[in-house]
């Protein structure tokens, strides 16, 4: 979890509100951007086609650079593109400053691979989980980590669940004062050559109310390849994984419609890197 961000509670909430009154809306207002294919710059669905999907609606969408994204977002309700906007430029800039201490902290230098960062992705992932309902399933969302190299996540109240690698077991993520999570993705762990793990995440329905969740997802651009970095590669630390790109991830998934239990980092590992 991360404080001290400088990220504003009126913005945040904004957001968390610009969320909750599009979720709101009529159905056929938000099905017009409901679609089953992964490259739409805007997309919006209830279903588990995605194999993760439990029991939650979902918007998603591309976010940077924003005056290229802004216009295809919902234009209801009124609130929706200068709340969110105004989060996810300020979700940017603290995943690149996050960044940065992470790549001087593998002793690569916080200026390592610079620009590709700055000219990368940011989708987000908005998300209404419903209120649990007794003798219903629980889980909103099932186990996975997420692709990029970080995830910023802002939620409404408690609901995340991470698995502590350590003792393989769920943990409760707990809801502090203007903290927001961050989760470690599958390209960096890639790019750390296995030093650094990817985080496994699920999302529990909340007994109490219904709950929103806003990942702001950081990447490369689209097309452009991560691979482990060559200076945390020798022969005691031969290569584990496979490049790919974002692009990779969403032919993967495309792929892989019908197989619930797919895993985009596991199909990254090298031969020996599996066995381990």
């Amino acid at each position: 979890m991360v404080i001290n961000h400088g990220i504003s509670q009126s913005v945040m909430d904004c957001a968390v509100k610009a969320a909750s009154d599009f979720f709101q809306l009529p159905s056929e207002i938000k099905e017009e951007f409901a679609s089953e294919d992964f490259r739409q710059p805007v997309r919006y669905d209830t279903s588990s086609k995605d194999g993760i999907s439990m029991s939650r609606a979902f918007l998603k969408h591309y976010a940077h650079p924003l005056s290229d994204w802004i216009q295809y977002w919902p234009q209801q309700p009124p609130i929706y593109r200068e709340y969110m906007g105004k989060y996810a430029v300020e979700a940017r800039r603290v995943a690149l400053q996050l960044i940065e201490a992470i790549l001087e902290g593998l002793g690569l230098g916080k200026e390592y691979l610079n620009e590709k960062f700055q000219e990368g992705s940011q989708l987000l992932s908005v998300n209404c989980y419903p209120k649990a309902s007794q003798g219903a399933t629980t889980i909103g969302l099932a186990p996975h980590s997420d692709y990029g190299f970080l995830t910023i996540l802002l939620t409404s109240c408690l609901g995340l669940e991470v698995v502590d690698r350590s003792s393989n077991s769920w943990r409760t993520a707990q809801q502090l004062p203007h903290a927001l999570n961050v989760h470690l993705g599958d390209h960096m762990e890639v790019l750390s050559n296995g030093l650094i793990k990817t985080v496994v995440h699920r999302a529990l329905l909340n007994s109490e109310e219904a709950r929103i969740s806003i990942a702001s997802i950081h990447g490369f651009a689209l097309d452009e390849k991560v691979t482990c970095a060559k200076e945390l590669v020798d022969e005691q630390n031969p290569q584990k994984y496979k490049e790919s790109s974002f692009s990779d991830f969403l032919d993967h998934l495309t792929a892989n419609m019908d197989n619930k239990q797919r895993n985009f980092l596991e199909s990254l590992k090298t031969l020996g890197s599996r066995a381990e």
